[in-house]
């Protein structure tokens, strides 16, 4: 699955219907910076408007998932298959940015912890006061993904 090739497809087809990017984006009920962003390659369209987009564009899943018409190709693909797998592949991006979050939570309580056993000295305060930043900003960072994580289920 080729993002780029992806995106420049849609762009293709969207040209082709002689639709702007705002209006193919009121159709499918996104905005015009998500259809920017499908076209650039930098995201996919998210499974849930993969079928109105289809029929917008007047291509099949397959051709989409493939960046091109599909006419002499001999590979068969089932829509709802397709559409099965884009669901779990973005469901699983959105569990790694979760899991991402809470282990950078996780290992910002640990430097933390370590923070508060070195004092007493000069050098150690240093230390103690570098590790104690890196823990707040490690956590933020943490509740940060976590929360665009969630945001986007």
């Amino acid at each position: 699955m080729d993002q780029l090739a992806i995106g420049k497809f849609i762009a293709k087809k969207r040209k082709n219907k002689n639709l702007t990017q705002e209006q193919l984006a009121e159709q499918l009920g996104v905005s015009n910076k998500t259809v920017s962003k499908w076209e650039t390659g930098k995201c996919m369209p998210d499974y849930s408007v993969v079928t109105k987009l289809c029929d917008t564009l007047k291509i099949t899943v397959s051709e989409l998932m493939d960046g091109e018409e599909d006419k002499d190709s001999i590979r068969v693909y089932d829509n709802e298959q397709i559409l099965e797998l884009l669901r779990r592949t973005q469901e699983l991006e959105k569990q790694k940015n979760i899991l991402s979050g809470i282990i950078l939570i996780v290992m910002g309580i640990a430097l933390m912890a370590l923070s508060q056993n070195l004092g007493g000295t000069d050098v150690k305060d240093f230390f103690a006061g570098l590790l104690l930043g890196l823990a707040c900003g490690e956590m933020a960072a943490g509740v940060f993904v976590t929360a665009r994580g969630l945001a986007k289920r």
